[in-house]
């Protein structure tokens, strides 16, 4: 608790000349929200969806919200969002998109992510005819996200990026809106990208990587974390400083623990390493 409560304070202070400017800034996405027409949130309760949900509320009465309901969402963000929606009075309304019947998805091809958006904004599209939003920012336009593709061929738009907001600008907003909390979130994306690309994407694999990884970063503060399924192997990538700071024993918990959610087929293969971003996409073909 007291590292946690030393890392907040940090952060805090470390963002606060950046939060004075932010006023000034969000002009243009308040303006957007406020002129757009009728528009539903894709929201996944993750830092960039609840931002915009926060503060598309915070200006209109009209929002709506759709949460697909996914063995690929982390139970913690399901539960974060539920707990926002019920406090505030968001409309929430959730959707099964279906990609566990899509074939292609399943099959994790280094354009997976393609096929979970193209599934998830049909199953939205089929249920409204408002205009979809998505949490994209600017940062991620720089990324491989074949999930890009899907939008525009839904024409989905992404408020922060035409407000030209970076990550660290939607942090700040929560920050200015109050939330805290959702300021400093870690990145997290969808369980899926926990899974070596080309092998198969499992419901049941997907829970028990949650449980891993919401039993360690309980059991030892971890902030960055990912518990990584590779064809031979199981990684637990944490960040280098509190990887330093792990006991022998307490990596012997780890893998006990990894080897009863997943299975004694993993014993002796469970190893510790540095947090590398996207580390289990293995390309194999040319991005789309």
């Amino acid at each position: 608790l007291a590292r946690q409560v030393t890392r907040s304070a940090r952060q805090f202070v470390a963002r606060r000349p950046r939060m004075l400017q932010m006023k000034a800034e969000v002009g243009d996405l308040a303006a957007l929200l406020r002129d757009a027409p009728p528009f539903a949130i894709a929201i996944s309760g993750g830092v960039d969806s609840m931002t915009l949900a926060l503060i598309a509320n915070e200006i209109r009465d009209d929002v709506l919200l759709v949460h697909a309901v996914s063995p690929a969402v982390p139970a913690r963000a399901r539960r974060r969002l539920h707990d926002y929606a019920e406090r505030l009075n968001w409309r929430l309304e959730e959707i099964e998109a279906g990609e566990f019947e899509d074939g292609e998805y399943v099959a994790n091809p280094y354009n997976r992510c393609y096929f979970c958006k193209r599934d998830l904004y049909g199953s939205i599209r089929s249920r409204t005819d408002r205009v979809i939003f998505s949490g994209t920012n600017v940062d991620d336009m720089g990324d491989f996200r074949p999930g890009l593709l899907a939008a525009r061929e839904r024409s989905v738009r992404h408020p922060f990026v035409e407000a030209s907001m970076t990550k660290q600008s939607v942090r700040d907003l929560a920050s200015l809106l109050g939330a805290y909390s959702i300021a400093e979130l870690p990145a997290s994306p969808c369980l899926s990208s926990r899974i070596e690309t080309g092998i198969a994407i499992d419901p049941v694999t997907l829970t028990a990587v949650d449980k891993i990884e919401q039993w360690i970063a309980d059991t030892f503060d971890a902030h960055t974390l990912r518990c990584r399924v590779r064809k031979d192997r199981i990684c637990i990538e944490l960040d280098p400083e509190l990887l330093a700071s792990i006991a022998q024993g307490q990596k012997q918990q780890i893998e006990a623990t990894v080897v009863a959610e997943l299975g004694a087929d993993w014993e002796g293969r469970v190893l510790l390493e540095p947090y590398r971003m996207g580390s289990a996409f293995l390309p194999d073909g040319q991005p789309a």
